[in-house]
């Protein structure tokens, strides 16, 4: 029995040995040809294997490390310290009348999840060759679990909010019912992203060097640092077209009720470019995914 597959059609065709006059079963994966389809459901048919793969990269992440999971509360911690001196203290950015510690923090937390998941989805691909080139499996699982293990370090630094906005005697708004939708839209721009740079990393290592340097380009036209406040309201329209903007802006309003400085329309506009950027991302990562295993 000789079973031909595709990955949008398959075809299967019999054949007797004539030698041993026996069939034999023979399994060959060919790539498809052209733009596929998305095939989502296999994620889930594989959906134990993105769970071993998340835990292999948290127990990579911390085993066997000095500081271990201490580090994912210094990292956001020390960054904060530095932060204030420099922006709150000595420059004296704006930040709306909030202590500008807890007015960073806030920001930097999406931020930081955003960050994370981009860097470690992008690299997802030529980290894990092993395993591209020698078995079969939706590859779309690999950034996906990647971005998965950056959640801990998100939760883990949301303990050390908690603690900021108890000394600083903030509570936070009904809008924190949002936090949730907040935070699978910074997951899907991230993983939009990343499925476009790790498809392109597997072809162009140099994108391991220039995305370090985009990363932080793209902070600086984020709100993290400042009030968005602080941006004239003719190039308002041209700054939520960072889809991180809408993020970082909706999380302060939830957690400190700061005023929106972007209109509902510009919020729509910012969420649907991350759309955009997510579902293309799945579309160009399918359609590279069959040259991989080649060029990795």
């Amino acid at each position: 029995m000789v079973r031909i597959y595709d990955e949008s059609k398959i075809k299967v065709m019999t054949t007797t040995a004539i030698e041993t006059k026996k069939k034999i079963d023979v399994v060959t994966i060919r790539p498809s040809k052209g733009w596929v389809g998305l095939h989502l459901r296999d994620i889930w048919l594989y959906r134990e294997l993105v769970y071993f793969l998340t835990w292999r990269d948290l127990k990579v992440r911390y085993k066997q490390s000095v500081l271990g999971v201490l580090w994912a509360i210094l990292k956001p911690f020390l960054s904060m310290v530095v932060f204030s001196v420099l922006f709150g203290k000595l420059a004296k950015l704006p930040s709306d009348g909030i202590p500008y510690p807890l007015f960073y923090f806030v920001g930097n937390l999406p931020w930081d999840l955003f960050s994370t998941s981009l860097s470690v989805a992008s690299k997802s691909m030529v980290t894990s060759s092993n395993m591209v080139s020698k078995i079969y499996f939706p590859r779309l699982i690999i950034p996906l679990s990647s971005v998965m293990a950056s959640v801990v370090d998100f939760l883990i630094s949301f303990v050390i909010l908690i603690g900021l906005m108890i000394f600083y005697k903030y509570a936070p708004t009904i809008g924190v019912l949002w936090l949730p939708v907040l935070i699978l839209l910074a997951l899907v721009t991230a993983l939009g992203v990343g499925f476009w740079t790790s498809a392109l990393m597997v072809r162009y290592r140099d994108f391991n060097y220039i995305l370090p340097f985009v990363t932080q380009l793209w902070l600086f036209i984020t709100p993290v640092l400042y009030s968005a406040k602080v941006i004239p309201q003719k190039w308002l329209w041209l700054y939520s077209l960072n889809p991180m903007t809408g993020v970082i802006e909706s999380f302060r309003h939830c957690l400190l009720g700061t005023d929106f400085s972007i209109s509902p329309l510009l919020m729509v506009i910012s969420i649907l470019i991350s759309i955009l950027m997510f579902i293309s991302g799945l579309f160009y990562f399918r359609r590279m995914e069959r040259e991989f295993a080649d060029m990795i």
